[in-house]
């Protein structure tokens, strides 16, 4: 087991570059933090490539095993590859999954999804509810960059999570396609349960995008009984999923 203890080794500096974006998506791998998102990137067959561990005894022997490489690190290099203030002391660099856009059942659409923990908390009410996938458009927060993977709690690695033009893949949806939206809605409690659906939800300020709307079967809407003036999107989503799934 190879130690390293430079912030300027190489293959440190190389790990590094995956909390971007473009660096994830060149090398076909991303980097998690923390026991509970390795074990369930473990459990969910996704290859691990690397593990970095400040004390290998508290892990288990049989993700060491799985592993393809495995390093011994310190606290500081810790330090430099996590994104807390207080490092686990754990880390992986995993495969990014191939996922295929296929024509599933129940399907989460998310328009524009800009904070990383909305997008992580969707992620977890789509996978909680048994959703078959969720398709998400550009614009939306990765769903491989850590704060949303912590925001997910692993559900990310639970069902397929596909970047889509959402006109194009909704277009070819074969079932109903509810929209969210205050205008031209109705109350979600007059929707009967549904075998077949696609559920939108939309940018935290602008809601879901004019066009989605237009090529909908039905928009609804979320009474409000307070002074609120609306319901935070993770929320709203866990909400229409549970009622559309009966």
């Amino acid at each position: 087991m190879e130690e390293i203890t430079s912030v300027q080794n190489t293959k440190i500096k190389q790990i590094n570059k995956l909390k971007k974006k473009k660096e994830r998506t060149k090398q076909g791998q991303f980097l998690i933090e923390g026991f509970h998102l390795i074990e369930e990137a473990y459990n969910s067959g996704l290859k691990i490539m690397s593990l970095l561990l400040v004390d290998p005894s508290r892990i288990d022997e049989k993700m060491i095993e799985y592993a393809e490489e495995v390093y011994t690190i310190n606290f500081k290099v810790a330090e430099a590859l996590s994104d807390t203030t207080t490092p686990q002391g754990v880390f992986a660099v995993v495969e990014l999954p191939s996922n295929d856009v296929s024509t599933d059942n129940q399907v989460l659409v998310l328009d524009r999804v800009q904070d990383p923990g909305n997008m992580g908390a969707l992620i977890r009410n789509a996978d909680a509810a048994g959703m078959d996938a969720v398709m998400y458009s550009k614009g939306c927060a990765d769903p491989y960059q850590d704060k949303v993977l912590r925001a997910s709690q692993g559900s990310v690695f639970h069902l397929p999570v596909i970047e889509v033009d959402l006109e194009s893949y909704l277009n070819g949806f074969d079932g109903n396609v509810f929209g969210t939206s205050l205008e031209d809605a109705v109350n979600y409690q007059t929707i009967n349960k549904q075998d077949k659906f696609a559920l939108i939800m939309g940018n935290e300020g602008s809601g879901v995008e004019e066009s989605l709307l237009k090529q909908t079967t039905q928009n609804l809407n979320i009474p409000l009984y307070g002074k609120a003036e609306s319901l935070n999107v993770a929320v709203s989503c866990g909400i229409l999923l549970y009622h559309l799934k009966g």
